[in-house]
């Protein structure tokens, strides 16, 4: 059959829009709410259908007894991803309150729910018929991080599956738990936070490319920030610079990243060169940062390279 799984973790999203974020102590009035899927497996596989909606993707994951975990099947199911993976759990489905400044930073609060406990013995490897896994995320999921993230990388890539994974953003040491999974890795694709933070280089993301792909990555490693994003693989190294959008285009950035992790598993999938994926997922991310919530802003494949197309790129 081919197409790609998604893996990891679900949530639902509860985006509240703020003006401002207020100091300690202070009140800030939310200007409006939204429910809405989150996650590395809803973000992603959503994506990946809206920009290419005959690709089969199926989702991976836990979710709880209860109105959101029943949102979130909902989404998934409406948007024709193959919800035949996901686990029912006892405990409530995964959350987060996220704190969105109109046009600017956002903030999360989560709850690690049902997807803490999701790891090897969720995944049924048979029902697959799949060439790509996509693991997120690391350092968010208990049993992940554990030894089962590396079980599920390793059992793919004995399946013949290419195997790549994302992570969150965190300020701890607990790094290691990712470098022992990157010899089972065949791309990575996380923010520039986040590379520094795996390769212990904080001055140039250009060496933390280079470090992360000789920790064991046999592909592509790939870095996205605000301003440009890169490519290290065997073809050397490629670095593209983000649109330049007006500020009126901006919505919220609730869920660039995974926009734009799910336009490099696309272009990888359909083997495209490292220039064009990356000309191609950072319109993607713009597209995202259209709407509030982590979905609602991405548009097909052909209405992607059209924005790419409209704006013009920053300046480096």
């Amino acid at each position: 059959m081919g197409g790609i799984l998604i893996a990891g973790n679900i949530l639902v999203d509860r985006i509240n829009e703020i003006r401002a974020y207020p100091a300690s102590g202070q009140l800030e009035k939310i200007k409006s709410v939204k429910m809405a899927v989150g996650g590395c497996v809803p973000n992603v596989a959503i994506d990946l259908k809206k920009l290419s909606p005959s690709l089969y993707v199926a989702a991976s994951g836990k979710i709880g007894r209860d109105d959101n975990g029943n949102f979130v099947f909902s989404a998934l199911a409406e948007n024709g991803v193959d919800t035949s993976g996901i686990r029912i759990s006892d405990e409530p489905t995964s959350f987060t309150e996220v704190m969105s400044v109109t046009g600017s930073e956002r903030t999360f609060f989560t709850f690690a729910g049902a997807s803490a406990n999701f790891g090897l013995s969720d995944i049924d490897f048979e029902s697959f018929d799949v060439s790509m896994l996509h693991l997120g995320y690391f350092l968010l999921l208990d049993k992940v991080d554990a030894g089962d993230g590396v079980e599920i990388l390793k059992e793919a890539k004995r399946r013949g599956i290419t195997t790549s994974i994302d992570m969150v953003t965190e300020n701890s040491d607990r790094y290691s738990l990712v470098r022992n999974a990157l010899q089972y890795v065949d791309n990575i694709i996380i923010n520039e936070a986040e590379a520094a933070g795996l390769s212990g280089n904080y001055d140039s993301l250009d060496g933390a490319a280079h470090s992360i792909r000789d920790m064991g990555v046999s592909g592509k490693v790939i870095i996205h920030s605000p301003k440009f994003s890169l490519c290290l693989s065997d073809n050397g190294l490629f670095s593209v610079p983000s649109l330049d959008l007006p500020k009126s285009f901006i919505k919220g950035s609730t869920g660039a990243g995974d926009a734009f992790c799910a336009a490099c598993l696309l272009s990888i999938y359909e083997g495209k060169g490292e220039e064009e994926m990356l000309s191609f997922a950072t319109a993607a991310a713009a597209c995202n940062l259209s709407e509030a919530d982590s979905v609602s802003g991405m548009r097909s494949e052909a209405e992607v390279r059209a924005i790419a197309g409209k704006y013009g790129r920053l300046k480096l």
